[in-house]
């Protein structure tokens, strides 16, 4: 069944294997290039320099009009499309396929059982996905540290995002072979249920994609408790204030503090009742001109406020990456039990 399963799979694995080799010399190349602009714009080892954010926002914004910030962008699409390929065209297919021909009768009556035929090929089909997947997310992760380093230093307003990025964390460390195995498993199991090779495709890629939304949004924010600090209001961290349609009620914008790495769920500011009803606007903020502002903040400041910043440690990120692969080879562990279950008693 090994080798049966690999002549099967021949052409697919050749082909990514070429797809594979030719993107790992583009990146070896760029990639030594691109280390050596990091070192050169001094962002190296500068933790302790007050101007890490002012270089870092320096060499970023020198690969804005680049090559390296297209293939930057290129990567994180690529990653995060290869799960969903994997399940249309390496799941999806793989029993289905057999179903609509009806090859799998012919695997049967040479004396090779069900489970023996099912293993190898989710076994080795499974597995390749995954170091697909893998050694996709360690070159490219590879090749994309200085500017992912860089991200975590200038903040929110370039090109790179931080590691916490819905998009970001799903296309660098170990989620991505998760998620290859998710789609893949999944591909299988709808394809075996649906027995067509097209609406088996559909099929996985619509409930790939649901999940792909549905987890950042919904279940990553709450695999961890986050942290809650409050701390008082000063006149130096307001930046701006509001006030509802008629003027009477206020709030104030106070500078997110420097967490850098970080997921920031919130940043409130609120009475010291924890209300975020802060009252009526002062009569120092009533009419404000650029230079009344710092008599406005001071007031502002005086009114005993207090922030409220509830985020994730930038520590926390491998925690996170680690509790979702295994949420995801669960799953995926999950259904090809299923994949067996309906082979044993439903197909025949």
């Amino acid at each position: 069944m090994i080798w049966l399963t690999w002549r099967q799979f021949r052409a697919q694995a050749v082909v990514t294997a070429a797809i594979l080799a030719v993107l790992a010399v583009l990146l070896l190349v760029t990639g030594l290039h691109l280390a050596a602009l990091y070192r050169g714009a001094g962002v190296t080892g500068c933790a302790a320099n007050r101007d890490c954010a002012q270089m870092a926002t320096g060499f970023l914004q020198s690969l804005a009009e680049s090559f390296y910030r297209a293939l930057y962008i290129f990567g994180a699409a690529l990653l995060l499309i290869v799960p969903a390929v994997i399940g249309i065209f390496w799941g999806a297919p793989l029993i289905a396929k057999e179903l609509e021909s009806g090859t799998f009768r012919l695997a049967w009556n040479q004396s090779v059982t069900r489970d023996r035929w099912l293993t190898a090929k989710i076994g080795i089909l499974g597995l390749t996905s995954m170091a697909t997947a893998g050694l996709l997310s360690l070159m490219l992760g590879w090749w994309a540290a200085p500017i992912d380093k860089a991200a975590i230093l200038a903040g929110p307003g370039t090109f790179a995002f931080g590691r916490f990025n819905a998009v970001m964390f799903d296309v660098r460390g170990v989620v991505p072979l998760g998620f290859a195995a998710f789609a893949f498993a999944l591909g299988v199991l709808v394809g075996l249920v649906v027995r067509r090779t097209v609406p088996a495709m559909a099929i996985t890629v619509a409930v790939f994609a649901a999940v792909q939304i549905v987890m950042p949004l919904a279940i990553r924010p709450h695999l961890i408790t986050p942290v809650r600090d409050t701390t008082a209001v000063t006149a130096s961290v307001i930046q701006g204030l509001g006030t509802n349609g008629s003027g009477s009620q206020l709030s104030v914008f106070a500078a997110a503090p420097n967490l850098p790495g970080a997921w920031i769920y919130s940043n409130q500011v609120v009475t010291a009742s924890g209300s975020t009803s802060l009252g009526s606007v002062p009569q120092a903020c009533q009419s404000i001109s650029p230079q009344g502002f710092r008599s406005c903040a001071t007031a502002l400041a005086q009114m005993h406020l207090r922030q409220v910043v509830v985020y994730q440690p930038a520590d926390r990120y491998w925690t996170f990456q680690w509790l979702e692969l295994g949420i995801f080879l669960t799953a995926a562990i999950l259904l090809a039990w299923g994949c067996f279950w309906w082979v044993r008693r439903r197909l025949s």
